[in-house]
């Protein structure tokens, strides 16, 4: 009994070393197709001769959209949120991180900081991923930088999304001030007043007035204990030295390279279709972004009625419902601008 299940182990084991080729292993062979290594997404792209910016790709769709995040000097986390709406609408979207910021490079060197620059580094963004009649969208800062883009290369643009960002920063910081009388008492403002005659910008004090008083009211309308968690991890990865050049030192401080930039005289020159997307208790002057849809003149403008400038997050499904709506009626070739 024992040498018949010998044999039979034995043949078993000769079968095992000895293998059939399976015919997927032929197809392999014959092909001469490079396997291309999957990252997740994700893609460094060469801008300004010689650093990396990071990028990734999030679903798959033949509407394309690449995201511009606000700061200057924040990153792409705060706008993750956008996974759980766009990909399952077959829109496809793009992170990425400016020069300075998040996952990209952050070189010391101050010149690079400067509007111009950065929208060179957008076209060079465009160029790397392979885009062409793509969506823009930039959010804050990043709706500033959309618009300068857009001035100068619309013509590879199918259509922009201006979310939560003026034309200019006469009006917004004059509406800032109307907001620090808004939501401070008189003891804030004197508190607040002579912090900031100090510039003790790091007291306690003073940034608790901030957070407390005013970004919980116009920048997301939340308590601050429920503030989403990519939020509270962009502002803990900001890049202050960005910041400071290009803005100031907080919302009331527009002493950077952002003082003086109006851009109203420049919207009509923008025809690619666009929507005005805001909030009705943003920190940007709600009348001001409903004067921006007016002067683009092939626009669609709309407030969220219960946002703040982080209408993504404070009334979520508001923005997306009408940010979808925008994409999908553009590429359909259905869309409509307001009346003018």
């Amino acid at each position: 009994m024992k040498k018949p299940f010998f044999i039979l182990i034995a043949a078993c084991f000769c079968a095992c070393n000895n293998p059939s080729k399976p015919a997927a292993d032929t197809a392999t062979e014959s092909s001469n197709t490079p396997y291309a290594i999957k990252t997740g997404g994700n893609k460094l792209i060469k801008v300004a001769g010689k650093y990396n910016v990071w990028t990734k790709k999030v679903g798959d769709g033949k509407i394309k959209v690449l995201l511009l995040h606000g700061g200057p000097g924040f990153s792409h986390d705060y706008m993750e949120c956008f996974e759980d709406f766009l990909p399952k609408e077959g829109i496809e979207f793009y992170y990425y991180d400016q020069l300075g910021c998040g996952n990209s490079d952050a070189p010391a060197d101050t010149s690079l900081w400067n509007i111009p620059r950065y929208v060179e580094e957008v076209e060079e963004v465009r160029k790397g991923l392979g885009l062409d009649n793509f969506y823009i969208l930039g959010h804050s800062w990043g709706g500033m930088l959309a618009m300068e883009y857009l001035h100068k290369y619309q013509s590879h643009v199918k259509g922009a999304v201006l979310s939560n960002m003026t034309a200019g920063i006469k009006g917004y910081v004059a509406y800032a001030a109307e907001l620090k009388k808004k939501f401070f008492t008189p003891r804030d403002i004197t508190v607040f007043d002579s912090l900031d005659r100090l510039k003790q910008y790091d007291s306690p004090q003073y940034n608790d007035l901030l957070m407390n008083k005013l970004y919980t009211q116009v920048i997301c309308r939340l308590p601050l204990e429920n503030w989403p968690e990519p939020l509270w991890r962009a502002f803990k990865k900001a890049n202050h030295t960005i910041y400071i050049q290009m803005q100031g030192v907080d919302e009331f401080h527009v002493t950077g390279n952002f003082k003086g930039w109006e851009f109203w005289d420049k919207l009509q020159n923008i025809k690619t279709p666009t929507l005005v997307l805001g909030g009705v208790h943003d920190e940007m002057n709600p009348e001001d972004m409903k004067k921006e849809g007016r002067l683009l003149p092939n626009s669609r403008t709309y407030l969220c009625p219960n946002g703040s400038h982080m209408s993504m997050y404070d009334d979520q499904q508001n923005y997306f419902k009408n940010l979808i709506t925008f994409l999908k009626d553009v590429d359909a070739g259905t869309f409509t601008a307001d009346k003018k």
